[in-house]
C-alpha cells in the first residue's frame, strides 16, 4: 500500500500530477520488458500520496508479468485505496513494441 501524508489544504480543490518516466514491467505473453511513462493525476481529499512509497510501489512492477492495461488499472486501484482522492486518473504511455505504441487511461 502507498503511504500517505495529511493534506493541510483539504478544503481546497487542486490537482496533483506525478510522473514516472522510467516505468518498467514485463509482458506476460513475450517476456519482453515494457517501458513507458506512468502519470498520476489526482485531486486530493484528506490525504496526499507519499512519494517514496509511491516510487517503491511503481518499481515493484519491474519484475511482474502484467499487461499494460492491467498496470494502469492496478495503479489507479492502489491510489484510490491508499489516498481516497476526490478523483483520480492514471495514464500509461508505453514505448513502441512490435511497431505499436499504447496509451491507456483509467479514471474514477
Amino acid at each position: 500500500m502507498i503511504e500517505t501524508l495529511p493534506n493541510r489544504f483539504s478544503g481546497r480543490e487542486y490537482e496533483v500530477e506525478l510522473a514516472d518516466p522510467e516505468f518498467t514491467s514485463v509482458c506476460p505473453l513475450t517476456g519482453a520488458p515494457d517501458f513507458g511513462t506512468i502519470t498520476i493525476r489526482y485531486v486530493p481529499g484528506e490525504k496526499l500520496l507519499e512519494l517514496r512509497s509511491l516510487r517503491d510501489f511503481l518499481v515493484s512492477f519491474r519484475a511482474r508479468e502484467i499487461l499494460q492495461e492491467e498496470v494502469v488499472n492496478e495503479v489507479l486501484d492502489e491510489v484510490v485505496a491508499s489516498a481516497s482522492p476526490v478523483r483520480a486518473e492514471v495514464e500509461g504511455v508505453f514505448n513502441v513494441r512490435g511497431g505499436m505504441t499504447t496509451r491507456v487511461v483509467a479514471q474514477t
